[in-house]
């Protein structure tokens, strides 16, 4: 009889997630000390037991790898501690309770039928009694276990690592006689190495050359020693400049680097062309700012915080689903945000943080079609949204407490994050909605998500809505309305559907396209900004505010895209943020978004049915005389051409739909569909 499946390795839920999470977010150093998460880190269960039951034809031999100390027992009966042991012919019920302080505890189990797999069942709290024959029985709330491709006894979930290449620098400066500056060529990531180091250095890293020459506010640095010859490797860094003082009788035979980063499959990825070479430029760059911050999760910005930040990571899911779909990474990021129960704080303590977690889950669902992990995430979904409703005010909206952050932005100009914010409360429906739709996809039902959300959406409309201003107010604070009108309440009251549609033409109006109201500064806001552009059909406009703002970056000598860009800045001053020369990221994930406004508005690739079953394909080229791009789905791609005459496009699964206006085209997979434009 042949095995059931491939063996693995396997885990309880989220634990590998949760392990390596606390590993990834505490790298952060600000001037060689480290820099811990402020909020609660939650830790691996260290007890855990696995269970399977299986009929054997015939007698057995299994072997067991485990990562930790393990018990192993047959029907109930403990066994002789081993490695190997025979299982007879028969029905058994197999349970091992494994034990690991350091790791998440895990078992690989290779035998000729009997092989470990994610059909076996995984509990943290075993409520184990002993019969009076001796014979163990428990009584735990049991999960489908965890696995991913750790598919070898040798490569355990606390091997897992990211793959590296050496890289050389492209150039350097003798500075002085004891210094050199080492140029990289762009910005990268991973491990300075110096080889035959024999003394000590000081090293400065630098995003720009002027971080990295500036020894006393560089935002990374550190110091290297060894009394005899040797090769020394560095801890992971951000950087494109290295700056390196010799002390006195120090000496070094080459600098070099090991580039660190998530592997992908270029024949299952994104990619965009186009007739102006600017945007181009920008996709690219934009595509290697993602892969920069795509690592064991998606991060922020690769020099600073080195953290997962929900606001920041939903934006690198919709990015990546046009990039990579690397959905593996989708899953470890949003199960590391949540952690465990129970609730004590909003996700990154911000409250909004804690709704985007909400809908990044229903955006996963919708491009991947994977109903498995919404039902992994479906009870933490509940506790969170238990947490919510528990601090919601007299009237079920969501005010700021002390102890929670209220980010919304960084803004120029001033905004008050105090009281009931009208963005808030759009955000919290959305949270609610998204509950509603994973409770009736996962047949739940008795829940009153859909109720509260559509309650929620009518006291938005009735409390923030002004017929005067075409536009909704900012918030309520002491009691009273603060009449602001910014352009984040407003564009996710498009976003997120609570407008209507004369709502919708008032609020691009009087607000998105009021050169009164105050502008966005960040890539992060401007991601959702040039999205409700698009959707207006706006294609035209959004393609010069890319070539104006992303383009911008570029001509400042960007090789990545940034934190936050200001055109009227100059000089250093787009070097510094929090008070800090260099406290600006220049390698930040939120500034990426062209790679999904190419995607989603250009090529106009969208799933309309879970996972791609179905889609469609409204391209827009608004000034460009032609485009041609792949967008990546679960199990294919679809391949999309277009100039002034005609439209091509080549999809290897689901059923699609090209639009174009009032005419729309059926595009069969692996046929080609050819339309010519009139």
């Amino acid at each position: 009889m042949q095995a059931n499946s491939k063996p693995t390795w396997i885990w309880y839920p989220g634990d590998f997630e949760i392990w390596l999470g606390n590993i990834f977010n505490n790298r952060r150093t600000e001037r060689g000390a480290m820099f811990p998460p402020f909020w609660k880190q939650d830790s691996h269960y260290v007890t855990v037991e696995f269970s399977k039951s299986f009929t054997l034809e015939e007698t057995e031999t299994i072997t067991i790898y485990s990562e930790g100390q393990f018990n192993f027992a047959i029907d109930g009966r403990l066994q002789f501690p081993a490695n190997t042991y025979t299982i007879p012919a028969g029905e058994h019920k197999l349970n091992i309770k494994v034990w690991n302080q350091a790791t998440p505890p895990a078992i690989f189990i290779q035998g000729k039928t009997i092989v470990t797999d994610s059909s076996w069942l995984t509990t943290y709290e075993d409520k184990l009694w002993i019969d009076e024959n001796g014979i163990a029985h428990g009584s735990g709330i049991y999960v489908p276990a965890a696995s991913w491709r750790f598919d070898s006894p040798d490569t355990p979930p606390s091997s897992y690592q990211l793959e590296r290449r050496e890289v050389r620098p492209v150039s350097n400066d003798t500075i002085t006689a004891n210094s050199t500056l080492y140029d990289f060529g762009r910005e990268t990531f991973g491990y300075l190495k110096v080889s035959g180091l024999q003394g000590a250095i000081c090293v400065y890293y630098g995003e720009s050359r002027e971080e990295a020459l500036d020894r006393n506010h560089c935002e990374t640095l550190d110091r290297l020693s060894s009394h005899v010859s040797c090769d020394i490797v560095a801890t992971s860094k951000a950087f494109r400049y290295v700056y390196i003082e010799k002390e006195e009788g120090t000496s070094y035979a080459d600098v070099l680097m090991d580039y660190e980063y998530a592997p992908h499959d270029q024949n299952h990825s994104g990619s965009f062309r186009c007739s102006d070479e600017e945007i181009n430029k920008i996709w690219e760059v934009g595509a290697y700012t993602m892969d920069l911050t795509t690592r064991e999760f998606f991060m922020d910005g690769i020099k600073r915080d080195r953290w997962t930040w929900s606001g920041d990571a939903i934006q690198s899911y919709l990015m990546n689903y046009y990039l990579r779909f690397d959905t593996e990474c989708v899953k470890r990021t949003i199960r590391q945000l949540r952690g465990k129960d129970p609730v004590t704080a909003h996700v990154n303590t911000i409250m909004d943080y804690t709704f985007y977690w909400f809908k990044s889950i229903l955006d996963y669902y919708e491009y991947t079609g994977d109903v498995d992990f919404v039902r992994e995430m479906w009870p933490r979904m509940v506790t969170l949204m238990d947490y919510v409703e528990g601090r919601l005010d007299a009237n079920g909206m969501a005010e700021g407490q002390t102890d929670d952050w209220i980010f919304v932005d960084w803004v120029d100009f001033p905004m008050h994050k105090r009281g009931t914010l009208c963005f808030e409360q759009i955000l919290l429906m959305k949270a609610m909605e998204t509950m509603a739709v994973c409770a009736q996809l996962l047949g739940i039902d008795k829940n009153d998500y859909h109720k509260k959300s559509e309650a929620l959406r009518e006291k938005i409309n009735q409390t923030f809505w002004s017929n005067d201003e075409k536009a909704y107010y900012h918030a309520i604070e002491d009691g009273q309305m603060n009449k602001q009108v910014t352009k984040f309440p407003n564009m996710f009251a498009i976003l997120y559907g609570l407008s209507h549609e004369d709502q919708r033409r008032d609020i691009m109006q009087s607000v998105m396209l009021n050169p009164d109201v105050a502008p966005i500064t960040t890539p992060y806001m401007r991601f959702y900004e040039l999205e409700v552009l698009c959707m207006d059909g706006l294609h035209t406009q959004v393609l010069k505010e890319m070539r104006d703002y992303w383009g911008g970056m570029l001509r400042e000598g960007a090789t990545s895209f940034w934190e936050k860009y200001v055109p009227n800045e100059t000089g250093i001053q787009h070097l510094a943020m929090y008070g800090r020369p260099y406290g600006k990221s220049l390698c930040h994930a939120w500034g990426a978004s062209p790679v999904y406004l190419l995607g989603k508005y250009y090529l106009g690739v969208k799933p309309t049915q879970p996972g791609y079953k179905e889609y469609s394909v409204e391209p827009h080229l608004g000034d460009l005389e032609w485009m041609e791009g792949d967008v990546p789905t679960p199990h294919g791609m679809i391949h999309i051409y277009m100039d002034r005459k005609q439209i091509k496009i080549r999809a290897t699964e689901g059923r699609g739909t090209l639009i174009l206006g009032s005419q729309q085209y059926t595009i069969d997979s692996n046929r080609e569909l050819v339309v010519t434009l009139s």
